[in-house]
């Protein structure tokens, strides 16, 4: 079989190791979205997309255009970009999403926003090194709005929390989980620890699944506080994260491939 990998950095440790698994008995291709060349004459029987550049999409909308499996799919990686729809599909789908609402720029919405509780900050489009910051106070919006004075945000109600944020990823039905410091906590993100999963309150991974199948995804991240008593706010959804130190996640990743190349998994949701 020929898997190929749509990312600029095919020795991610899970994409590496991935393909250590593979490499053996099929052949991985990597298809780097910055490139001078665009989608290969012979398409591979599944591609993994690792990227969420507009190039990337690019790319796996023509692959698909052309019949071939895309994981995650380029309709869904583009959701996951884009908080509002994210907050409105999760919400419409009844999963417990935080409330969110959008404002054209933050400058704007900071100079005449009255905060009576403490919210937190979101660039509208998600992205590496995105603006995602806590706001107790006009002075401290404020100075958000000095730093990011026309960015499109979304505001979620800051959620009382014990400051650890449950990461949890899927990759096709297998969940994973670990913990980490918040980067909203007052001594800001801290080191992240694998979880059991047999720790998580009840419910959470089939809260996981639920979200994966509304979102049309299968390679992806679910991040959710604990609001008290085991009640579970999720406050982002991602697309193929990097899952980075759990063990299981390469030969996951290496089987659902495979599923794909074959046409054994069900189709794209």
């Amino acid at each position: 079989m020929r898997i190929g990998l749509i990312t600029p950095e095919p020795g991610h440790p899970l994409l590496a190791a991935a393909t250590a698994l593979l490499a053996p008995g099929h052949t991985v291709e990597v298809l780097d979205p910055g490139g001078p060349h665009g989608a290969p004459g012979r398409p591979a029987d599944v591609y993994l997309l690792k990227s969420r550049t507009e190039r990337a999409l690019e790319l796996a909308r023509e692959l698909e255009g052309r019949g071939s499996a895309v994981v995650n799919s380029a309709a869904a990686t583009a959701l996951c970009q884009d908080r509002t729809l994210m907050a409105e599909l999760a919400r419409g789908a009844g999963l417990p999403f935080a409330t969110t609402r959008t404002h054209g720029s933050l400058s704007a919405w900071a100079s005449a926003a009255e905060l009576p509780s403490p919210v937190v900050v979101k660039s509208r489009r998600s992205r590496r090194g995105d603006l995602v910051a806590r706001a107790d106070d006009g002075a401290q919006l404020r100075q958000l709005a000095q730093e990011w004075p026309n960015e499109q945000i979304v505001v979620q109600e800051f959620a009382p929390n014990n400051g650890w944020d449950h990461k949890l990823w899927a990759i096709g039905d297998q969940v994973f989980c670990a913990l980490r410091r918040s980067e909203l906590s007052p001594g800001g993100r801290g080191p992240t620890r694998s979880l059991p999963l047999d720790e998580l309150p009840a419910g959470w991974a089939g809260l996981v699944r639920e979200t994966g199948t509304v979102f049309g995804l299968e390679v992806y991240g679910v991040d959710i506080i604990d609001v008290g008593d085991g009640r579970p706010l999720i406050v982002d959804v991602n697309a193929f994260p990097g899952i980075r130190g759990q063990a299981g996640a390469p030969e996951a990743l290496a089987a659902l491939a495979l599923r794909h190349a074959t046409g054994r998994t069900r189709a794209t949701r």
